[in-house]
């Protein structure tokens, strides 16, 4: 595991780079499309679904980071977005972090959960159902919580 989550931090590098140049750099395409704090909230939030919540947070963080202050030294520009544009800052935190438990595969301890369960033989909904119940539940909580905190 180890080895897989450094390979991950490892190649995502280069693409965090790229993002962090803003709409010079060869990702800008993904730079001009998340504009608002409720659409980092969103897009942080459908891959961490299916990607782990810390390489999620890195990339929609240096997102923002190329959106508002591109070329701004990265510690400085932190600051900046702590302190100008913190709803972005949450959105991007709360969306990699909450929705990963979309999926199994978003947030390992539902992982772990459904393999004891099945293990126990107890009946757990497959992939795609338990996406079907996260659906109902999950996504209208998720909306609730971006009119509260992020509108």
């Amino acid at each position: 595991m180890a080895i897989l989550f450094a390979g991950i931090f490892v190649t995502i590098i280069p693409a965090l780079l790229m993002l962090r140049a803003g709409v010079q750099g060869a990702l800008s395409p993904v730079v001009r499309a998340v504009r608002t704090p409720a659409g980092f909230f969103w897009v942080a939030g459908g891959l961490s679904s299916f990607l782990d919540n810390a390489p999620t947070y890195l990339t929609f963080l240096s997102t923002a980071l190329g959106r508002l202050f591109p070329g701004v030294p990265e510690r400085e520009a932190i600051l900046r977005l702590i302190v100008e544009h913190g709803d972005h800052l949450r959105a991007v935190a709360t969306g990699a972090v909450f929705m990963g438990a979309n999926t199994y595969i978003g947030n390992a301890p539902n992982f772990m959960v459904k393999s004891i369960c099945e293990e126990a033989k107890v009946k757990m909904p497959s992939f795609f159902g338990y996406m079907l119940y996260s659906g109902l539940i999950l996504v209208p909580s998720f909306l609730l919580i971006m009119f509260i905190y992020l509108w």
